[in-house]
């Protein structure tokens, strides 16, 4: 029996140290080793593509138990950046961000489903123009390992559509405009 216990102590305390082994990542921004960008038809005849210059994120990282995984992105919805300035103005606007009353939008997981090959389905509420729903993001992990300047990193990149009217966003661009796409690619320097 005491040997029993001891074997059940022990596998508990290796069950511990396997969920210990997460190691906690920071976004590169200051690098700009990371990127938050979207895509959206428009009229159906091209996309515009943009990006949102500021933001901040962190994640927790175990290669050998990535179920266990957890990410943590904030963006700062007035850094909307189409490369038009008018447009960036615009976008700005209670027609779309209201980034007065919503000057945030953040994603906070709640789930990882590894599916092979370094992808998986990262499971999370998104809070965006006031309202949060759950979205899937399809991840892939990019690659990870020693820096040249004596650190370890993660990569990883990843993407997840939406329609805008579950958002609330008040102006309607036409069938062509319904969704956007977000495409993320991010170090993370392990703290």
């Amino acid at each position: 029996m005491k040997k029993l216990l001891m074997a059940a102590a022990f596998a508990g305390a290796s069950l511990f140290n396997v969920a210990a082994l997460a190691d906690d990542y920071q976004f590169d921004t200051e690098g700009q080793h990371a990127f938050i960008q979207f895509k959206i038809g428009h009229l159906g005849f091209s996309y515009i593509v943009g990006q949102f210059n500021q933001f901040d994120g962190s994640f927790s990282y175990d290669e050998s138990n990535p179920a266990a995984s957890k990410v943590s992105v904030t963006i700062d919805t007035s850094s909307v950046d189409t490369n038009h300035a008018e447009r960036d103005k615009h976008l700005r606007s209670a027609d779309f961000l209201e980034v007065d009353k919503y000057p945030e939008a953040t994603f906070v997981s709640k789930s990882v489903k590894p599916m092979g090959d370094g992808k998986a389905q990262i499971v999370g509420d998104f809070t965006f123009h006031g309202v949060t729903k759950e979205v899937v993001i399809d991840a892939t992990h990019v690659g990870g390992g020693k820096d040249p300047w004596g650190g370890v990193r993660q990569g990883f990149e990843g993407t997840t559509k939406f329609a805008l009217k579950d958002f609330g966003i008040p102006k309607d661009l036409g069938p062509a405009s319904k969704e956007v796409e977000i495409y993320m690619s991010f170090e993370g320097v392990r703290q």
